[in-house]
């Protein structure tokens, strides 16, 4: 079951068109992201690093800059440490380059996730204390250790947090009180009474701000810091922000910068991958790329793809690509293996709940996330997975749109060792004897609605197939990057006839057609979903002959309506416009 319907957004998109010199199509999508008024158009449509906040409005940014630069000048013992995911690898780099060029005693420390678990703990406390680390500092991590920062201030360091995640709270009476750490400064733009206006920085992010201002302070040339936008921009679209706002502008000037990248070990990956460096937008950042970061921190240990930035040899960077790439592979095998464990056991008890909570003990509790976000898109509901681990059970949640999970984990959070993360995605760990009762109370609490399972089709503009040209199509690009907050626009359209169809590709799963619209324009079209679930439900709405006749390019009584998107065909150096079907009925 989907809902279709159409993004109704007002303004007058044939003034905006003209003010920005722009098609009225782009201008509506536009619109239907939440970009009201003429100046933020300007700012999605031109914005730059000019448009960049200022730093300084980070709360604790100028008190936390200060104690490192102090720090720097007496040559303190610094220790970063970091997280096992692509964002905690990017601000671990950012932060420890950065140290560096101010001239700081500087190292790093990514805890391994089996081992440590997620973030700063006692053990790599203890471990700091008897290196005689002066200062630690945070990234991508810190908001919510409470107790294991209060165990380093014991020992007479300093704390200096950096992160984006939310701040911890406890209900009491219907009302939060936000717990806060004893760290000597805290920068993390989510704090309530921080001034930042844009909350939704990833934690790299949050790094580089603070090395803008660290630079500034200790006569770095200013420019100098925005080598670590691509750094920043892989991250932000890696962990998953919203590409809105600030973020949209970071990753379009992170690519511009990865495309003339001089890091050997971003050069080393995107060449490992059989990518140029000029093609490499947003996707390959999210889906080609950082998994072969986070294989590292799922299956070893993240330290490899830290040393890969870190690396200034070009053969010694490709080795380290090399073996990222090998770990990648393998990790697609055991996710594939962990899906079907999981499939096969919301089978036997899982289907009726409203927040599927799935205990695969044998799973490598590294995949948790990723198999919990396969199903989530298979039933679109909240989904936990839930591993063992060496000290109890370990798990990752993924959310649908109306329901908040780390909201909802605040609620049985007694039930917890450790917890935190976002609305759309939390991590737990957990007592094995307490897996059963934060079933039933997640459960419990649960007011999710049969309409919230429902997948909702957004459709940017009703637009005729036969409509886009390839000169609307390039202008699509002004669009990019697309991702999370700024998706890739959905058009639809009905009564569509199919003139004929083929099955195409080595394994046979790319579905190609020629379509026939209400005024008799034949369009080209591609199917890259399940083509078998596809043939179904045509042949249960009109028959087997009719698909057998769309086959053979016969006259046939099959008509569809169509959400897609269009892009440019090329083929033997003549162009012309292909369309992308998304979903049918």
């Amino acid at each position: 079951m989907e809902k279709w319907f159409v993004i109704q957004k007002g303004a007058d998109f044939g003034k905006l068109a003209e003010r920005f010199h722009i098609s009225p199509v782009i201008a509506r999508v536009i619109r239907n992201r939440e970009v009201i008024g003429e100046e933020a158009m300007e700012k999605y449509l031109n914005g730059g690093l000019k448009d960049l906040y200022n730093p300084h409005l980070l709360k604790d940014a100028d008190l936390l800059t200060d104690i490192l630069k102090e720090k720097i000048k007496e040559e303190k013992k610094i220790r970063i440490i970091g997280d096992y995911d692509i964002d905690g690898v990017m601000s671990t780099y950012i932060l420890h380059q950065g140290i560096k060029r101010c001239g700081g005693r500087v190292d790093t420390r990514i805890p391994d996730r089996i081992k440590d678990g997620y973030g700063i703990n006692d053990h790599l406390i203890e471990r700091a204390h008897e290196a005689e680390i002066d200062t630690i500092v945070t990234c991508d991590n810190g908001i919510a250790a409470i107790d294991e920062i209060a165990h380093a201030k014991a020992y007479g360091m300093t704390v200096l947090v950096t992160d984006h995640h939310e701040i911890p709270y406890i209900e009491e009476s219907g009302e939060r009180i936000y717990r806060r750490s004893v760290a000597d400064a805290i920068v993390n733009p989510k704090q309530k009474d921080c001034p930042y206006p844009f909350k939704e920085l990833c934690g790299a992010a949050v790094a580089l701000k603070v090395i803008q201002i660290l630079y500034e302070k200790c006569q770095v040339p200013s420019e100098e810091a925005w080598e670590f936008l691509e750094n920043a921009a892989f991250a932000t679209v890696g962990d998953v922000m919203d590409l809105t706002d600030e973020n949209r502008i970071l990753v379009k000037e992170g690519l511009k910068r990865i495309h003339h990248t001089k890091n050997k070990g971003m050069r080393a990956l995107i060449l490992q991958n059989k990518l140029e460096l000029e093609q490499i937008n947003a996707y390959h950042f999210g889906f080609v790329l950082g998994p072969c970061i986070n294989a590292s921190g799922r299956l070893e240990t993240a330290k490899i793809a830290l040393s890969l930035f870190l690396e200034e040899d070009g053969t010694k960077a490709a080795q380290i690509a090399t073996e990222l790439l090998e770990l990648n592979a393998q990790r697609k095998d055991m996710t594939a293996e962990g899906v079907e464990r999981a499939l096969q056991e919301i089978e036997k008890e899982n289907v009726g709940e409203k927040v599927m909570v799935i205990y695969l003990p044998k799973v490598h509790e590294s995949l948790a996330g990723i198999i919990a976000g396969r199903i989530r898109e298979i039933y679109h509901k909240p989904v936990f997975v839930l591993t063992k681990s060496e000290d109890g059970v370990k798990g990752s949640g993924r959310s649908i749109e109306a329901y908040s999970m780390y909201e909802e984990l605040c609620k049985c959070q007694e039930l917890f060792l450790r917890f935190g993360g976002h609305p759309m995605a939390a991590g737990i760990s957990m007592d094995e004897k307490n897996v059963e009762a934060f079933r039933e109370k997640i459960n419990d609490d649960c007011e999710l609605t049969d309409e919230d399972f429902i997948p909702k089709i957004k459709i940017d503009v009703p637009m005729p197939a036969g409509y886009p040209d390839v000169s609307l199509v390039r202008e699509l690009d002004l669009l990019e990057p697309f991702g999370k907050g700024n998706v890739k626009p959905q058009f639809a359209d009905k009564n569509i006839g199919i003139t004929n169809m083929y099955i195409v590709g080595k394994n046979r799963n790319v579905l190609k057609l020629t379509l026939n619209t209400e005024k008799g324009e034949q369009i080209s079209a591609v199917y890259f979903g399940e083509i078998e679930k596809f043939l179904s439900y045509y042949r249960g709405k009109y028959g087997e002959t009719e698909v057998e006749r769309a086959f053979h390019g016969k006259e046939n009584a099959i008509r569809m309506s169509i959400v897609y998107y269009p892009e440019i065909n090329s083929y033997q150096g003549t162009e012309s416009v292909q369309l992308i079907i998304k979903n049918y009925q």
